[in-house]
């Protein structure tokens, strides 16, 4: 018996934002399909889809032995699905997969034996676990976290340890609740990191060497070979929080706070917004000092920005 089958909660929504997949879909309804583990919902957020998404998830829907729900919006941007995916799910622990994207047959039973590893006391602690991806091929996709268990904040595992690479859990529905995406841009690029940046801050991880997510990195990438301006304002904003809000932790990294000023410049510039602007939108000594920083970098990637595509937020 799942954990929670007597209350008809589900344990694992399994959250898809997609947006013209119909192509690469079936990825993950048969991966979950496989699954050992069956206390799970699929909940999928259609972005505005013009192909055939919503004929076949309404086939989907009569044939899974699964609940599949299934909401349509107009087209906002992936933030967007996000947060209403988030609301609209009924399981504890909130799992996103790509609609590209695959998973091992016992992924959602592992996650659930190394969630009860963890006494049930101390879970409150916990933003849920982080585990790896692989390939095609079944090759791991970046480097292996240093140890097994591992519970940290999640930026320590980036600027701490360098761990590079696809990575793939699950977070606690009401932790996301806390924590929803930004809607400022709309139909714009959203970095994911400015979610788990700030849930980062509050929350632990516990990060595991199992291999569970399937990727396919032979496949086109939605954003290579597009100006750097045409997602600046998502990644503007991401920079400002960054400096505003984890300045004091990216101060113990050096060089990660002189890339998070450049690159606050570099996309202030694409956004029309000089230096006095820059200036004024920063507040503290550590955005202020990476701001100094970053300067001459910043300005620099911008030119470099110009000179290869020099129609701006073209292709």
């Amino acid at each position: 018996m799942g954990m929670n089958e007597a209350s008809n909660i589900p344990l694992f929504t399994v959250f898809t934002p997609t947006f013209n997949r119909a192509h690469t879909l079936d990825r993950v309804y048969s991966s979950l399909q496989a699954q050992t583990c069956r206390d799970f919902e699929w909940v999928v957020v259609d972005d505005g889809s013009t192909d055939e998404t919503p004929q076949l998830l309404e086939g989907w829907r009569e044939e899974a032995d699964f609940p599949i729900h299934y909401f349509r919006q107009e087209n906002q941007g992936k933030h967007f699905a996000w947060n209403r995916g988030v609301q609209e799910a009924q399981g504890t622990l909130f799992t996103p997969i790509d609609s590209d994207d695959g998973c091992v047959p016992h992924a959602l039973a592992t996650f659930q034996r190394r969630w009860e590893e963890i006494p049930r006391q101390e879970r409150g602690r916990f933003k849920g676990i982080t585990c790896h991806a692989i390939d095609q091929n079944g090759a791991l996709v970046g480097a292996e976290f240093p140890e097994d268990p591992l519970d940290l904040p999640e930026m320590d595992i980036r600027y701490v340890h360098g761990v590079t690479g696809d990575k793939w859990g699950f977070i606690r529905t009401e932790v996301l609740r806390e924590f929803p995406m930004p809607e400022a841009l709309p139909r714009r690029y959203m970095p994911e990191s400015i979610l788990w940046n700030r849930i980062s801050r509050r929350y632990l991880t516990r990060f595991v060497n199992e291999r569970l997510l399937r990727v396919w990195t032979d496949a086109p990438s939605m954003t290579r070979g597009h100006s750097p301006a045409r997602n600046a304002p998502g990644n503007l904003l991401v920079t400002r929080v960054d400096l505003n809000e984890h300045g004091d932790y990216l101060m113990r990294h050096p060089r990660h706070l002189l890339r998070a000023g450049a690159n606050y410049v570099r996309f202030s510039l694409h956004e029309g917004e000089g230096p006095p602007s820059q200036w004024r939108k920063l507040s503290g000594a550590p955005a202020h000092l990476a701001w100094g920083l970053g300067m001459v970098p910043g300005l620099l990637l911008y030119g470099r920005d110009r000179a290869r595509f020099p129609n701006g937020r073209e292709r």
